[in-house]
């Protein structure tokens, strides 16, 4: 069976990869910075950006600390991670990916099943404070 992807906006319209992205670039310009989307098996997928730098987050199922791309070695850290409950974020640069890679790597994702693209995955519980769950 071939996974399909919905985004968490209220619509329930399955959409490729492609329109994927779009809608995500789209999203990211109109200053929403997070994403989730749902996967025909149960599993989710997070997208939160503060337009320089994203945390790309898998996770298996409800409860499920999950995965996410790093960039192992990244110095530094970036601020301006704004959730849909107004919660403000500051993660090291080694736990976010350039949005450019994000993008290459939810489209990895959307199209082979994982997080991949030539980035590590993470222990989502190596983060010191949770994100938002998916609604």
């Amino acid at each position: 069976m071939i996974e399909s992807w919905v985004i968490n906006d209220g619509s329930a319209v399955s959409e490729s990869s492609e329109v994927v992205l779009q809608t995500l670039r789209a999203r990211v310009a109109r200053s929403q910075l997070e994403t989730w989307l749902s996967s025909s098996s149960g599993r989710s997928l997070g997208f939160v950006t503060n337009t320089e730098r994203a945390m790309v987050m898998l996770l298996e199922a409800e409860g499920d600390p999950g995965e996410y791309a790093v960039e192992p070695g990244a110095m530094g850290s970036s601020e301006g991670f704004v959730v849909s409950n107004g919660q403000h974020d500051e993660y090291p640069d080694e736990d976010a990916v350039p949005i450019g890679e994000a993008f290459q790597a939810r489209g990895a994702h959307c199209q082979h099943g994982n997080l991949a693209c030539g980035r590590a995955l993470g222990s989502r519980s190596r983060r010191q404070r949770p994100i938002a769950e998916p609604r």
